[in-house]
């Protein structure tokens, strides 16, 4: 993909209230799956959308959820002691021995890779106290990030409950944050993971179950997944040029092609345009501000050629304090990037405060080069 700088409609207003709305772009593009969703990774935006919102099933990719709170624990090379509770799990499982004792992040790639719900257990019991317990974090952690449909009530996905459910979108929304993380990352892009077996004289070797990751050439990662009453479900994750995209498939019973194909679309139909460049902004409502205005991060959004000449930028700004430009750094509003009447993105202004440097006179020079001549230190 390429990077496209643009010119843009610069307007002012003075306020500090902000509505953020990803924007969508529906597709004219078939898939198999009752509900499907493909957003982009930095924006959040949503590129194609089939159902996305129905409450579902969603099985094993229920552990994006399970993996991430065991990798934010910070406990990773801490040792778990399997009880006999977590060997009993049904389904997948890497066949863990009740009392072995294995590292916490062997367990993570256990259950992103193998799908193991004898790990999921494991983590649950040893990161919540209990597999109920681990459920709460689970939901308070799906609060805390905006999966507002969502309810989680173990930490595989197995049919076991009737209150543990999700949607395309959510589970989107789940993917995005844990891509955050360069740790989950790493875990759900491997392809293969060896991990010690202290009980045996070989090691476990692990292949991941994510055929896309050799199938789709872009793919970095992902999560299946398969019961009998949610069907196939399927998260992954690919990056081509410039542009990271995110698809999520409920009940997909040809989900590979489905992925594969969201992607074709996403990749072609869309660029990312460099809406908001970081550095200094500069804004003339204001001459306490002028020169010392500036964002932080750079703003790009993914549009169509159709949407290039449809952004503009409003800069909301606080009225200049004397409390404010006193202080060295400050944050005194936020520049909002608009495509087609509505705030797709935004982020904060700053003022920074610069310090005039004293200039020296002649004569201080010269006694500075004088002391250091004869070796005393000009600074103590």
């Amino acid at each position: 993909m390429r990077m496209i700088s643009k010119l843009i409609i610069i307007t002012l207003m003075i306020s500090l209230m902000i509505v953020n709305i990803p924007q969508k772009v529906d597709a004219s593009l078939g898939v198999s799956a009752a509900s499907a969703v493909l957003i982009e990774q930095k924006s959040g935006r949503v590129l194609f959308e089939k159902d996305a919102h129905t409450k579902r099933r969603i099985a094993s990719i229920t552990k994006i959820m399970t993996a991430i709170l065991a990798i934010e624990s910070g406990k990773m090379n801490q040792y778990v002691k399997v009880s006999e509770q977590a060997t009993r799990a049904e389904g997948s499982s890497v066949y863990l021995k009740p009392g072995e004792k294995i590292k916490l992040k062997d367990l993570v790639y256990g259950l992103m890779l193998r799908s193991g719900n004898d790990t999921a257990v494991a983590i649950a019991e040893y990161i919540g106290g209990s597999v109920d317990g681990f459920a709460f974090l689970m939901n308070q952690k799906a609060r805390e990030i905006g999966m507002y449909n969502t309810h989680f009530a173990n930490p595989h996905g197995l049919d076991d409950h009737e209150d543990h459910y999700s949607t395309a979108y959510d589970m989107a929304i789940l993917m995005r944050y844990a891509m955050q993380n360069k740790t989950f990352q790493e875990i759900s892009g491997t392809k293969v993971y060896r991990a010690p077996n202290p009980t045996e004289d070989w090691d476990r070797v692990w292949k991941n179950k994510n055929r896309l990751l050799t199938k789709y050439k872009y793919t970095t990662g992902g999560k299946t997944g398969y019961t009998k009453r949610a069907k196939r479900t399927l998260v992954t994750t690919a990056t081509k040029g410039d542009m990271d995209l995110i698809a999520v498939t409920l009940n997909g019973p040809d989900d590979w092609n489905d992925h594969i194909s969201m992607y074709e679309n996403g990749f072609k139909s869309f660029d990312m345009a460099e809406v908001l460049p970081k550095g200094q902004v500069n804004i003339a409502k204001y001459k306490q501000y002028k020169g010392h205005l500036y964002v932080k991060k750079t703003i790009v959004y993914p549009v169509t050629s159709e949407e290039m000449d449809q952004f503009s930028i409003k800069y909301k700004l606080e009225k200049p304090r004397k409390s404010i430009v006193s202080r060295g750094e400050a944050i005194v509003g936020k520049a909002e990037v608009y495509l087609e009447g509505r705030v797709v993105q935004e982020t904060p202004i700053y003022f920074e405060k610069v310090q005039k440097k004293e200039k020296k006179g002649l004569l201080n020079s010269v006694k500075e080069m004088f002391l250091s001549f004869i070796g005393v230190r000009v600074n103590g």
